[in-house]
Order: structure tokens, then C-alpha cells, then sequence
């Protein structure tokens, strides 16, 4: 069973809410730490966002890359993908 670090906050009038200090302290956040706020509609879930190191990023990036080869996509390929992501992202905001 998981085991939950317990505290509690409240909301200020321009919706900010303090994180206490015994929950950034045990995840290493830090002022400007991002988080990403996920909600089912009755709970709220705050999760570090976590930048990989480089080698860990460039292991990622190759295991793309055999990917795209394994399945024929070119760099032109996924050049067009990225646009069309960026495109649809920017017309739903």
C-alpha cells in the first residue's frame, strides 16, 4: 500500500497555495520547480516535472531515431509532424 505524505494547505485569494515544507523538501523542489496539475474533477494531483539529464535524453533521442528508421520515417517526415502538433496545439488555445 502506498504511504502518503500528509499535510494540508489552503487556497489565497489569487488561488496560489503554499507547498509545505516537508513535501518539497522529500520531492527536491525548488522556487521555480514546474509542476504539472492533473484533476479527475474531484481530486488534484501535483506532479514534478522532471527535465532528464543529457545522457538520459540523448538515450531517449536514439531510441527515436531507431524507431522512425525501423518504421521508414525521414527527418522531412517528422519535421512535417512536429509543425502539424505545433499548429493543432496553437488553434486549441
Amino acid at each position: 500500500m502506498t504511504e502518503y505524505l500528509t499535510e494540508v494547505t489552503a487556497i489565497s485569494s489569487k488561488g496560489q497555495i503554499v507547498l509545505p515544507k516537508a513535501i518539497r523538501d522529500s520531492l527536491a523542489l525548488q522556487p521555480g520547480s514546474k509542476l504539472m496539475v492533473l484533476s479527475d474533477g474531484e481530486n488534484i494531483l501535483l506532479k514534478p516535472i522532471i527535465k532528464p539529464d543529457l545522457k538520459e535524453f540523448r538515450s531517449m533521442m536514439d531510441q527515436a531515431e531507431k524507431w522512425a528508421a525501423d518504421v521508414g520515417l525521414s527527418e522531412e517526415d517528422i519535421g512535417i509532424a512536429v509543425k502539424e502538433v505545433r499548429r493543432a496545439k496553437k488553434q486549441i488555445k
